[in-house]
This record gives structure tokens, C-alpha cells and sequence, in this order.
């Protein structure tokens, strides 16, 4: 078993990695390399924070099943010294909206989606109206709910918590950004930061999240992962919206409530963005055009709405298929990627470090298996088709 694990990413990912092993396996060498430290640019800090288990593959389902159970068990899990943090989880779920085409993906998404355990209601229009009487249902055919099990939370709370129980079993956090990746013949043998400070390791994780592509090339490996611009809107609104979820138009549109008013926006798509567009620059005419007239659509009530803030972050956008990589790469031995979640990062988060963790500590998988995310569909050009990406 490996003794000195160096994580390049301290985000979500890359503490979840570090917590597991240590909570684990005490005795190892934990080193986490996090270049923005501040994670002022962290996707995990500028997410929208949901967490749901309306996926199309179970494996996705299984794994925010861990994520809800490990946020709702924080304060036991993540305690340090008598301090308990908690997730601040609002469970008011999610609502995909589907049209005539998507009714039927939505009730067999469904069933499967029941069948492992999570609690989500399929409806009809009528049962749509019943629940959501300030919804516009004239072009759906039907709709999936989750009663419970879904929701937001506190992304950048949980981040920091992961991080603190992390450096409590001792891990080792160093703000520095990774220059080089040192590899000989099959291994990764360490690492060259921008201080000129090395680090040896026996195995390397990358978790750096959307630019963990260059990582990889350090490595001539070519990682399918881009980072991908998405723009987020605080808006406030008149609209008095009874038990309002987080929801999904068929467009790709959403909304949930924060605080007084709404999150909205709508996810990126692989031909809308070049790579590392400036954070700073969030694209207005996004919702003036698109998200803006469709929420009207949507939720009459939103007819008056008015922007108070918005911010823009980086999804790990897996281009091939918008599922993430988890696994040791053929060409590279002792090194574990976990990559490219495409936006579902946070609520897989604690599902990937306990998975990669076993991964590096027993060889394989020893509770839930992830193996269909591995490297080898990549390589064999063999897609995961997710129907509900978001």
C-alpha cells in the first residue's frame, strides 16, 4: 500500500479524497496541493449546491445516496475537537419538467431511481397543478419529484469542514500550484511546484478539478475534461411560490429558492464556452435572452424579476460524455484520477473519496463499485449517456 499520497486539488474532491484515507489509515503520508487557497476560483465554492438522486445510471443515484447520508451525518463525521459542523441541507427538492418526448425517460428514470432506495414522484400535469399551482403546464406531459432526499446545501461550508477534519487526521494542505509532474517509465514519481519545493509520492490523485487536463498532460494523458464557464443569478421577485423545489425545465433552465429570493441559470453546454473563460465576466445577455423569458414561461409570477447579484464558476465539464472519471489510468500505474463530475462534484464528492481512497488503500472497490466510470469507456469510445444532465 502506498505510504506517500500527494492530491494535487484541495476542493471538495481532493478533501473528501484526504479525509477518507486518513479516517482510514492514520499512519499515511497525506499532502494536499491547493493553488488558490482562498478558493475565491473553487467550483466548490461557487456552485449552485444541489444534491439529487434523479440520475439515468444507478451508479450516479447510489452515490448521491452516500453524499445525503454523509451530509446528513456531518456533525458526527466532520466534529473536530467538540465542533460540529453541519451542512445547513434544505430537503425541498428537485422537479424535472418533461414534454411529450422526455415523459417516458422521466417515469423509467423512476422507477430505477425507487428501486435503490430514493423517494421520487412521478406526476402528471394534474398532479403537477395539485402540488405547484403556480407552475404553467400547458406544453408538459409530466414531471418527476423528490419528496425527499433532495435539495441544497452549503457547499462552501461543507468544503471547509472536509478540509479542517482532514488536517486534524493530519493532512498536510500547502498552497502551492503544481508546475510539473515528475514520471518514470509507468509511475508518477512526484511532483514540482511553482515554489520550487518538490514532493516524491508512492501514489498521485488528481482532483484539481477544471484544470485537471493540464495535470494530466504533464503526464501525456490526454483527460477529456474542460473547464467550462457557467453563470449563476441572485434575483429577487414579488412571486409567492408555495413549496417551490429546485426546478429543471426541459430547456435546461432552473431555479430553487435562497433566502428572500431565487438562484437561477442554466447549464453549460460542451459548444457554448472556450476553456477558462475569465470568472469575472458573467454572461448578462445569457439572461436577458434565454433564462429570464423561459422562468416568465415557466412561472408566471416570474414575469417580475430583478437581479441583485450573479457571479460566474467553472465546471469540470467532461466532454465525452459528461460522467466522471474515477480510476488509474493504463499508461500511468500509481496515479488516480477523479475528474470531469460536470457539475455533480459536490454531491458526489464524499462518494469519490471513499471510492478512490479504497481504491488506493485495498486495490479495488469495497463498497460501492465505480468501475463503470474508469478510464476504459474513454478509451474504448463507449459513452455513458446520462439523460438528465444539468
Amino acid at each position: 500500500m502506498a505510504q506517500k499520497v500527494v492530491i494535487i486539488g484541495g476542493g471538495v474532491i481532493g478533501s473528501a479524497v484526504a479525509y477518507f484515507l486518513l479516517a482510514n489509515e492514520p499512519g499515511l503520508s497525506v499532502t494536499v496541493l491547493e493553488r488558490d487557497p482562498s478558493y475565491a476560483r473553487s467550483s466548490s465554492a461557487l456552485s449552485g449546491s444541489g444534491i439529487r438522486q434523479q440520475f439515468s445510471t444507478a451508479v450516479a443515484v447510489q452515490m448521491s445516496g452516500f453524499g445525503l447520508e454523509f451530509l446528513r451525518s456531518m456533525p458526527e463525521l466532520l466534529d473536530v475537537n467538540g465542533s460540529k459542523p453541519t451542512a445547513s441541507l434544505h430537503e425541498g427538492g428537485y422537479l424535472f419538467l418533461a414534454g411529450r418526448q422526455g415523459a417516458d425517460v422521466l417515469r423509467e428514470n423512476c422507477a430505477m431511481q425507487n428501486s435503490l432506495g430514493a423517494n421520487i414522484a412521478f406526476l402528471d400535469c394534474k398532479g403537477l397543478v395539485e402540488r405547484f399551482p403556480w407552475l404553467n403546464v400547458d406544453d408538459l406531459e409530466a414531471g418527476s419529484y423528490g419528496v425527499s432526499g433532495e435539495g441544497w446545501f452549503d457547499s462552501y461550508g461543507v468544503l471547509q469542514a472536509l478540509r479542517k477534519k482532514a488536517q486534524a487526521l493530519g493532512a498536510r494542505y500547502f498552497p502551492l500550484e503544481v508546475v510539473a509532474v515528475r514520471r518514470q517509465a509507468r509511475r508518477a514519481t512526484g511532483v514540482a511546484t511553482s515554489s520550487g519545493e518538490e514532493f516524491e509520492c508512492d501514489t498521485l490523485v488528481n482532483a484539481a478539478g477544471p484544470w485537471a487536463r493540464n495535470i494530466a498532460a504533464m503526464l501525456d494523458i490526454d483527460l477529456p475534461v474542460h473547464a467550462r464557464r457557467r453563470s449563476i443569478f441572485n434575483v429577487s421577485s414579488p412571486a409567492v411560490l408555495e413549496r417551490a423545489p429546485l426546478l429543471i425545465d426541459p430547456t435546461g433552465v432552473w431555479f430553487r429558492p435562497e433566502g428572500n429570493g431565487y438562484l437561477c441559470g442554466i447549464a453549460p453546454k460542451p459548444e457554448n464556452d472556450h476553456d477558462d473563460l475569465p470568472l469575472h465576466e458573467v454572461d448578462h445577455a445569457l439572461f436577458d435572452e434565454i433564462v429570464w423569458p423561459k422562468l416568465a414561461e415557466r412561472v408566471p409570477q416570474f414575469e417580475a424579476l430583478r437581479v441583485e447579484s450573479c457571479w460566474s464558476g467553472y465546471y469540470e465539464y467532461n466532454v465525452f460524455d459528461q460522467n466522471a472519471i474515477i480510476g488509474y489510468h493504463p499508461d500511468v500505474e500509481n496515479c488516480v484520477f477523479a475528474n470531469g463530475f460536470s457539475g455533480h462534484g459536490l454531491q458526489h464528492g464524499p462518494a469519490t473519496g471513499r471510492a478512490v481512497s479504497e481504491l488506493i488503500r485495498n486495490g479495488r472497490y469495497t463498497t460501492l463499485d465505480v468501475s463503470s466510470l474508469g478510464w476504459s469507456r474513454v478509451l474504448e469510445n463507449q459513452p455513458i449517456v446520462e439523460k438528465n444532465v444539468v
